[in-house]
């Protein structure tokens, strides 16, 4: 996915770090399923939770999770493309 960003990025004209940015947090948001993590196994054994019960909550955290980076993330990186191009003092 990595490459597919930085070519539409580059295609476009824009800056990469916001696409970048964006694929590093799809890939981190396996929410859905107690595979995504160790952890997630961990707790599923320790609490005696199914499969349904990680999809069931899984899926609406990650459409929290990603309306927000979804939100934040071209927001954040204007500000910091606009205060790295600021001359310094």
């Amino acid at each position: 996915m990595f490459p597919i960003a930085i070519g539409i990025a580059e295609s476009l004209g824009v800056n990469i770090m916001p696409f970048v940015m964006a694929v590093a947090f799809g890939a981190s948001a396996s929410f859905i399923s107690p595979l995504g993590f160790q952890t997630n196994l961990m707790v599923m054994n320790g609490g005696n939770y199914r499969f349904g019960d990680f999809t069931r909550i899984g899926v609406l955290v990650v459409i929290v999770y990603s309306v927000t980076a979804l939100w934040l993330i071209p927001r954040l990186f204007s500000l910091v493309i606009r205060f790295m191009l600021l001359p310094a003092m």
